[in-house]
């Protein structure tokens, strides 16, 4: 078992982990250093790091780290549980703890000419990108030739069949407020990162009213972006991609959306 290539392949494929290296030993301990295991979301784990107390105390932090995405270095005494130690072999070791976290990912909704573009800027900007369309001729490579990965069906669909997580900006670039409508309520329940939806601030107006009447709760569509991107009179299907690019760096390092200054 290749824990580093499986690894490599969590991030490509959206999914988190994190990886805990015994980096450090001295004495008797119950694995050497190098020894590896992946710790999934859900508790479970690839490999082995010794097992006993020790491994399920780091299977412990491992979780706090993917939920922080932040890595962690952990130390251990191995002589005495009476003082809270987690094993008796009489040693000591560290454990380093990184989180994978999934590859950020521009999910297009909506594959017209401002999608296309989205699509064409968020991939020169180092993004994953997953193009989606109910329209299958709008769906595909030949049509839109920078995706990683094309979805043709509804929004319903989409979100069971595509895995969106807390590293994914949902920009639906879609043709009608009805497309909205139908395909918000499955977005808003999923981990995104940004839900943004193109369009005048009366279109927005609208498809709320919509959601609203159909029980969609108020603090759920606070998460919602609309009109979405920075304001740069964009008038082009590219000028309005990079408004809207602009504004998921911005979020994404934290910028303020101003004029430099000197």
């Amino acid at each position: 078992m290749n824990i580093y290539r499986e690894a490599a392949a969590l991030e490509v494929q959206g999914e988190s982990a994190a990886l805990c290296l015994i980096v450090r030993t001295s004495g008797s301990t119950p694995r050497r250093a190098g020894s590896k295991m992946l710790v999934f979301p859900d508790g479970s784990t690839k490999g082995t790091i010794g097992g006993g107390e020790l491994e399920s105390r780091v299977i412990k932090e491992a979780l706090q780290a993917i939920q922080q995405g932040r890595p962690r270095l952990l130390e251990y005494n191995m002589s005495d549980p009476s003082q809270g130690d987690p094993g008796v072999c009489g040693g000591q070791l560290e454990v380093y703890v990184e989180p994978i976290n999934p590859q950020a990912t521009i999910l297009v909704v909506g594959a017209g000419h401002v999608g296309k573009a989205v699509t064409h800027l968020a991939k020169w900007l180092g993004f994953r990108v997953v193009v989606s369309d109910d329209r299958t001729e709008f769906a595909n490579v030949e049509k839109v030739p920078d995706g990683d990965k094309y979805h043709a069906g509804t929004i319903r669909q989409l979100v069971k069949e595509v895995n969106v997580h807390s590293q994914t900006y949902v920009v639906m670039t879609t043709r009608n407020v009805e497309l909205d409508v139908e395909g918000l309520p499955d977005l808003l329940e999923t981990p995104a990162e940004f839900i943004g939806v193109i369009g005048s601030k009366r279109r927005w107006q609208t498809t709320r009213k919509k959601l609203l009447k159909k029980g969609i709760p108020e603090e759920k569509l606070a998460r919602v972006v609309s009109p979405i991107g920075l304001e740069l009179n964009a008038e082009t299907p590219e000028e309005i991609a990079l408004s809207i690019m602009a504004e998921i760096i911005m979020l994404r390092q934290g910028g303020k959306g101003g004029r430099m200054s000197g």
